[in-house]
């Protein structure tokens, strides 16, 4: 066997062996990025519904919690920023590890976009930690519209993200949880629109967008673990080339 075969044969078994094949700096970033967005979300939701006089844990909406008579706004807001710029990055790791922006289909540039959307909602904040009666300002309703926006994104690209990965045997046990959080997400926020000044509205929502965010932190785990693919190569990343090689 020539040293390129013996190459491509090592770099086939590492693969079949689950040890990645291919992960620059700036890829592995990104992958960390899929997990530590969704946990510095969390708990800056969590320690900040936490920090609000005379509410109930859920009181309060997410967005609330960053409003301009919150407690330490700053929490939510940096919250907010964090996730935002995680999921662009993620974003950017997934797409390379799925072949490229063709092979990986919609999905990851769908939650970079949510990510875009994630950091306007922190800054343009809400006037009131609760939803009150009376004249808004400017800033608020365009919170209004981002959030909502966002919100579909936060559904529609998990839910391509999984029918891509649905036939690739490297995402096996993922695709199934990823649709299924996605559609319950769906569900929860549908209700949380519907009857916003609820007294369970708050707890809706933080259920709506965290499990979203736990199947994503999975698929973030999983993508560090495989690797960057080749361009174009709709999922069997490095595997294909390599064994075609050692055939030869």
């Amino acid at each position: 066997m020539t040293r390129g075969g013996e190459r491509a044969a090592g770099a086939h078994s590492r693969a079949q062996s689950g040890t990645p094949v291919d992960r620059p700096i700036w890829f592995c970033i990104g992958a960390a990025a899929g997990v530590a967005g969704p946990v510095a979300f969390t708990l800056a939701w969590v320690a900040s519904s936490l920090r609000q006089p005379g509410l109930s844990f859920g009181a309060a909406q997410l967005s609330g919690l960053a409003a301009e008579n919150a407690t330490d706004p700053w929490l939510m807001i940096a919250g907010f920023v964090a996730l935002g710029g995680c999921a662009v990055g993620f974003g950017a790791a997934l797409t390379a590890g799925l072949g490229g922006y063709r092979a990986a289909g919609p999905g990851p540039a769908l939650i970079q976009a949510a990510g875009v959307l994630a950091i306007a909602a922190g800054l343009l904040r809400r006037d009131h930690v609760l939803l009150t009666a009376g004249p808004e300002s400017w800033h608020n309703h365009a919170h209004d519209v981002v959030g909502a926006a966002s919100y579909v994104l936060l559904v529609a690209g998990p839910l391509l993200l999984a029918w891509r990965l649905r036939r690739d045997p490297r995402w096996r046990g993922l695709t199934a949880p990823l649709a299924a959080a996605t559609v319950a997400a769906a569900g929860l926020l549908v209700a949380f629109y519907a009857a916003p000044h609820d007294s369970v509205d708050g707890t809706l929502q933080r259920i709506a967008v965290s499990l979203p965010l736990a199947v994503v932190a999975a698929v973030a785990v999983r993508l560090a673990q495989l690797g960057t693919a080749p361009r174009g190569d709709p999922g069997r990343g490095r595997v294909s080339r390599a064994a075609a090689a050692e055939r030869r």
